[in-house]
């Protein structure tokens, strides 16, 4: 049975940085202990409904063990992604030496006024994580003019992420994957132009032009262009049997093709390509997957990952084809780079990304195998700003400048774009962090490490149950857990603090 908290708990029963879940009424609540202040919130996150009460509470915040959302405590503002919407608080008081937690408290009342110089409009280039964060951070910075998000995709933005996983194993429905409801557009005036491709920007007027000709002018402008799938370049991939997974188009289809299919193969062990592998095993289709690599994920997440993801694939039924390329695609036999043929009624590729950068190029910003920002993510053109997939950032935790394909990092770096569309100077210095799937088993990964020099693991990969640690010069740079969901948070505040220790060259 939960606690009741209207009747009070000892106050000294909480240590600071503790969490106690109980109840008020019927609601499932939070109290939750920051140096000497105590408070109540809701006791599920509003991203994946994560409990809070396994979280970490940092300062006077409460950080989400699924995926590092965090919340104000106070308030219970969505202060990170990738939760977007508030917790509920109620009001705390103390009584002697207890605790006690009585109605809940009114909504907190919105941000700061927009500065007087703000943007006319903004313009949002890119239906993705990043640009539907930075949409939502402008209301809620209550920015009043005009917002124009303008998308490719036939569909509004997506929890891309679920298109791989959840979504593609069938454990998902369809009205689960929009981020906002359709309605919601309209009441936060977010204009949604769908099915349209901006070919470049005339920065002298202010304007980016669309494919058809037209023009959107603008005061502040974000590229969220994000990456798009690099493709076979050999025969037979051109067929209606060879997809590709970057939108929600894209999944619907390889779950309407899986139906029917008997055998698949997935071309890459990369994240991607392993979780569509074991999404399409959910659903009993055989799955062979075809990579160059000798071992799945070791280029970044090093060679005992790598072999313990292997294994766990294997132990569901799929079977590698490393070290080998598909060398051509005819009807259903595939053949391989080794001479080796395998028959598949459909293939998927996941043989990763390319950053979007055309119109970056062709508007003379400037390009370094993404878009070049600063620390506050603005463009080498004033007032236009980038973030997600295809910028290249300054990153103070590891000294070098950095482009990474995150959910989480496009979100939280729309959302500090949007901060400084509207006149801050906020600097984007988040810890980088992702989440993959495999069946039953979830790797949480904080930091950045495109190189190291050694690995560190604590506890048992077979076990499931282990930190590993990615280390240069005797420092972590990057840390993966499996079960360990409080662990990756401590890890990722500890990230946090040797940022403002010497970077490494």
């Amino acid at each position: 049975m939960a606690v009741d908290l209207t009747a009070g708990v000892k106050a000294d029963s909480l240590a600071d940085g503790g969490t106690l879940a109980g109840r008020v009424g019927e609601d499932e609540v939070v109290l939750a202990r920051s140096g000497d202040r105590y408070f109540a919130v809701g006791a599920h996150c509003t991203h994946y409904h994560g409990a809070l009460a396994d979280g970490l509470v940092v300062g006077s915040t409460i950080r989400c063990p699924l995926h590092h959302a965090c919340f104000d405590l106070a308030t219970g503002e969505a202060v990170r992604a990738p939760a977007l919407d508030p917790i509920s608080c109620w009001r705390v008081e103390r009584q002697g030496d207890a605790i006690v937690v009585r109605e809940k408290a009114s909504p907190a009342p919105g941000r700061r006024a927009a500065p007087a110089n703000h943007p006319a409009s903004i313009v949002i280039v890119g239906g993705g994580a990043a640009g539907l964060a930075a949409a939502d951070m402008l209301r809620r910075e209550q920015y009043g003019g005009p917002i124009t998000m303008i998308s490719a995709d036939a569909d509004p933005p997506v929890d891309r992420p679920n298109l791989s996983k959840d979504f593609l194993a069938g454990e998902a429905q369809d009205d689960w994957i929009p981020l906002w409801p359709p309605d919601l557009y309209a009441d936060r005036r977010v204009a949604l132009v769908l099915g349209s491709r901006v070919t470049s920007i005339d920065s002298s007027a202010r304007a980016v032009i669309l494919e058809n000709g037209s023009r959107r002018e603008f005061g502040a402008l974000l590229l969220a262009t994000g990456a798009d799938p690099v493709r076979l370049p050999i025969p037979g991939a051109d067929t209606a049997d060879v997809f590709y997974l970057r939108s929600f188009a894209d999944s619907r289809a390889i779950v309407e093709r899986a139906k029917s299919a008997k055998g698949a193969v997935v071309v890459g062990a990369s994240f991607i390509g392993l979780e569509v592998a074991a999404s399409l095993r959910t659903r009993g289709v055989a799955v062979d997957v075809v990579a160059p690599d000798e071992r799945p994920l070791e280029r970044v997440m090093g060679a005992e990952i790598g072999r313990f993801v292997q294994g766990l694939h294997e132990a569901h039924g799929v079977a590698f084809h490393l070290g080998q390329t598909v060398a051509s695609i005819a009807g259903r036999r595939v053949t391989l780079s080794g001479g080796g043929t395998v028959d598949a009624d459909f293939v998927v590729v996941g043989a990763g990304v390319r950053p979007s950068l055309g119109i970056a190029e062709r508007s003379g910003l400037a390009v370094d195998r993404g878009i070049t920002v600063n620390e506050f993510l603005e463009t080498s053109a004033p007032g236009v700003f980038a973030a997600g997939d295809a910028a290249r950032w300054p990153d103070p935790h590891s000294g070098e400048n950095i482009r990474v394909e995150h959910w989480v990092v496009a979100e939280r770096q729309g959302q500090t774009a949007a901060k400084n569309m509207l006149g801050g100077r906020e600097r984007f210095d988040a810890v980088p962090f992702f989440w993959s799937q495999h069946y039953d088993v979830t790797i949480r990964y904080v930091g950045h490490a495109e190189r190291w020099d050694a690995v560190r693991v604590d506890g048992s990969l077979d076990a499931r149950d282990a930190t590993v640690r990615f280390l240069r010069g005797g420092r972590a740079l990057a840390v993966a857990t499996i079960s360990r969901d409080r662990e990756n948070l401590q890890a990722e505040v500890e990230l946090e603090k040797a940022a403002a220790r010497p970077a490494l060259g």
